[in-house]
């Protein structure tokens, strides 16, 4: 019996997918995130009466810090990603509020604020390192 050595070629250079109208939807969807968890928070600290300021308030505290950790498990398979992006979620989230009720300082704003800083301060560290190679590249080093 005879074996036959077929070499296969790659094609994943030459053809690609080009984006367009219905076929990207992620970008979207991280849009319109955004805009739910920033109007849930502003409804959260301007005190609005709106039924819809719990939700969205809720929405903005488990989705801000869940994305801030997202941005920097990139090494990670989406699955393994998603699932210790919102461990950590809930974790800031209870953190934030045992520090506030240690020191007596509890407020539905303090911690709206308190999440929202440290979901900016965590992938922080990414950018930096992601605007060290772009100077490094433009430097052409």
């Amino acid at each position: 019996m005879q074996t036959l050595g077929i070499k296969r070629t790659s094609t994943a250079g030459t053809e690609r997918a080009r984006p367009g109208p219905g076929r990207d939807l992620s970008a979207l969807l991280a849009g319109a995130a955004v805009a739910l968890g920033a109007v849930g928070a502003v409804l959260a600290l301007a005190d609005s009466g709106s039924p819809l300021r719990g939700p969205f308030a809720l929405f903005f505290l488990f989705s801000a810090p869940a994305a801030a950790i997202a941005a920097l498990l990139r090494g990670l398979d989406p699955f393994a990603r998603f699932l210790v992006s919102v461990a950590g979620a809930v974790v800031v989230d209870m953190l934030v509020a045992q520090g506030m009720l240690a020191v007596h300082r509890w407020s539905v704003d303090g911690g709206i604020i308190a999440v929202a800083a440290i979901s900016c301060l965590v992938p922080l560290p990414v950018f930096v390192r992601h605007m060290r190679r772009r100077t490094t590249a433009d430097k052409g080093v």
